[in-house]
């Protein structure tokens, strides 16, 4: 498994740049209330989980899967959004997704009196499509996702729309960093929290949250193998570009880093875990087992990193999010037989 300590990285200092403080956090927080839901915080309790973790460690699951549309995503597009003056609203704005960010960004703007017109590839989930379409969207597909973005710049440029990144820049951290606030204010004081890396806009944000809050927690910051851009960027000291992503958890599937995400978690985070896909089903399927949670693959890759770090923890108070849970009952069902034989 590769995985990178903070102490054991060469003395890279992270780049300077202007991170949220901490009331900027608690006014973004109070800012997305009305369109944001505070999700709840569950206290694993179940046999299996905890017949796999040392004596008295306490599992602390923020539910951000109960999150409108389903995923973590509608804090970082509303605050982006809610920066907008009534002109940019009324042209619109558009995005690239394989999935939640595109449903994030169609409820975010229905919610806010605007209208998305997002770019998808054809190789997106039916059910992500249609869900965008239902909140609001106006869903063109292409062929790729590298097709999509070119689609997507074409429509801020051609159309007047704005874009919304799906993890890169303040407003989104500032939208993240809410929900590490939330989560702090909900649990207390923790000993170490676990954090999935896609692009890096959500462990940015809530690492940068919670170092301020609660300096003494540790921050793990969760990539899967076959897309390890931020492995890559903290190993060479700037962000990277990953040749190809192999993972089942397509919404960690970002194929580079950015330099505000990347300058953040650099900051901000003591370690980086990398998972492979046979540990986010056995995740999956113990989430499902223990709490009755259909996550997508993404959902599980905290759970999967605190099981592979479970001894360098033992009688720890941990955070884990549950980022979503946007999934096809065939795939869902596909990684629970995967899960069970990786179980044994």
């Amino acid at each position: 498994m590769c995985s990178i300590g903070g102490m054991a990285q060469p003395a890279a200092p992270a780049p300077a740049v202007t991170a949220p403080d901490v009331a900027a956090i608690q006014r973004a927080h109070r800012a997305l209330q009305p369109w944001v839901r505070e999700t709840p915080v569950w206290e694993s309790t179940g046999h299996r989980l905890r017949g796999l973790l040392p004596t008295a460690t306490r599992l602390m699951f923020k539910l951000e899967l109960f999150q409108h549309t389903g995923s973590f995503k509608p804090r970082g597009a509303l605050c982006v959004m809610q920066e907008l003056t009534q002109d940019q609203l009324a042209r619109g704005v558009t995005a690239v997704s394989a999935g939640n960010h595109a449903m994030a960004v169609a409820y975010a703007a229905k919610a806010l009196g605007s209208h998305a017109k997002v770019a998808m590839p054809q190789t997106a989930d039916p059910l992500r499509i249609q869900a965008c379409r239902e909140l609001g969207g106006e869903v063109v597909l292409f062929p790729d996702i590298a097709t999509a973005f070119a689609a997507a710049e074409a429509m801020q440029r051609d159309e007047g729309r704005h874009f919304v990144h799906p993890f890169e820049g303040p407003r989104t951290a500032l939208g993240t960093a809410s929900l590490g606030y939330e989560f702090l204010r909900q649990t207390g004081q923790l000993d170490a929290i676990f954090v999935p890396i896609g692009g890096g806009g959500l462990c940015a944000g809530i690492a940068c949250a919670v170092k301020q809050l609660q300096p003494r927690c540790k921050v793990y910051g969760v990539e899967p193998v076959g897309a390890d851009s931020m492995h890559r960027s903290f190993a060479k000291g700037e962000p990277q570009r990953i040749e190809r992503v192999a993972t089942i958890a397509d919404s960690l599937g970002a194929p580079y880093a950015m330099p505000y995400s990347y300058a953040l978690c650099r900051r901000y985070v003591d370690e980086l875990v990398c998972i492979d896909d046979d540990e986010l089903c056995r995740a999956m399927t113990l989430l499902f087992a223990d709490a009755k949670l259909a996550v997508e693959p993404a959902g599980a890759a905290a759970t999967a990193a605190l099981l592979q770090k479970r001894d360098a923890l033992p009688g720890a108070r941990i955070g884990v999010i549950v980022c979503g849970a946007n999934v096809s009952p065939d795939v869902f069902s596909a990684c629970l037989a995967r899960g069970r034989a990786a179980l044994g």
